[in-house]
């Protein structure tokens, strides 16, 4: 398996707005959790009049986080990177207390099944949909949309030129890979997002859970690398007869705790799901669970 250089080094203090580097700052949720790694980071962009990136979960005291480190600054804009309940819920109070407005890809997608982070927020719905290549204007500062699906469909990251920066939401991470769910989660759509975000690999990346990502090109190329390896171990476990998610589980991740059995299940489903796009597997819908074969 290919292996990917993470950063779990990660230093801040909850409910407190840091600098983290010339023009950005960050206030983390005190949320922790084995999918949200120390918490949400919520990023704040400008000076004077500025935007807010991934709100975070409805939590009111992180909200009065955000509000108190800015003092007399005023929220302008409130970008959401995509509608798990870690990153978009607290745009409603953030939104009611300060009047800004949020902008998005768009709400979370119907075909959706995934509650595993915790569930995903079907109450969002954006001021304003931005599509990839669009920009968004503040004072001092601008942006650039660009769609990254994968990890959900309505994924998007915000680049900023001005400040060398961009924030990659959930799409790359530097202590762990994100969970692909299918049917609204797709390899595919992640593995073309990645191409996608070398066009800008000398930007610092900025993921909302974890530490910052330097050298982001390398970064990518291993993830891709990871994620095509997962992939390859699993049609090779498809061919030794593990033909059902359990068994796979089982083989592909022997030694990880209980409650982490259902992410690992989905995420092979995912896999699964590439294989099968690609001709290499064929899916056989039984009574109690569906079974997977080599094609």
């Amino acid at each position: 398996m290919t292996e990917i250089s993470f950063n779990h080094d990660f230093t801040f203090r909850y409910g407190e707005m840091e600098a983290v580097a010339p023009g950005i700052r960050r206030v983390v949720a005190r949320n922790p959790g084995p999918f949200t790694g120390p918490g949400t980071g919520t990023y704040i962009i400008g000076e004077g009049e500025v935007a807010v990136i991934d709100p975070g979960p409805m939590l009111p005291d992180h909200v009065d986080a955000i509000i108190s480190g800015l003092g007399a600054e005023r929220v302008s804009h409130i970008l959401v990177t995509h509608t798990h309940v870690d990153h978009s819920p607290a745009s409603r109070l953030l939104r009611e207390r300060t009047g800004a407005a949020t902008f998005s890809f768009g709400p979370h997608a119907a075909s959706s099944a995934g509650d595993l982070e915790g569930g995903v927020d079907r109450d969002f719905e954006p001021d304003f949909t931005v599509a990839g290549g669009e920009q968004i204007h503040g004072n001092g500062w601008s942006v650039e949309a660009v769609h990254t699906p994968g990890h959900c469909s309505n994924h998007i990251c915000f680049a900023c030129p001005e400040l060398d920066a961009l924030f990659c939401g959930d799409h790359v991470m530097a202590w762990a890979t994100p969970v692909i769910i299918p049917p609204d989660g797709s390899i595919a759509d992640y593995l073309r997002s990645l191409d996608r975000l070398q066009e800008w690999k000398r930007h610092t990346f900025y993921p909302t859970h974890g530490t910052p990502i330097m050298q982001a090109g390398d970064y990518l190329d291993q993830v891709r690398d990871h994620r095509l390896a997962r992939v390859e171990q699993v049609s090779a476990a498809l061919a030794e007869g593990r033909d059902n998610l359990a068994a796979l589980r089982a083989h592909v991740y022997p030694d990880i705790p209980e409650r982490l059995h259902g992410g690992a299940e989905l995420s092979l489903l995912a896999s699964l799901r590439y294989l099968v796009e690609h001709g290499r597997a064929i899916e056989i819908p039984e009574n109690r669970e569906t079974r997977f074969h080599p094609a």
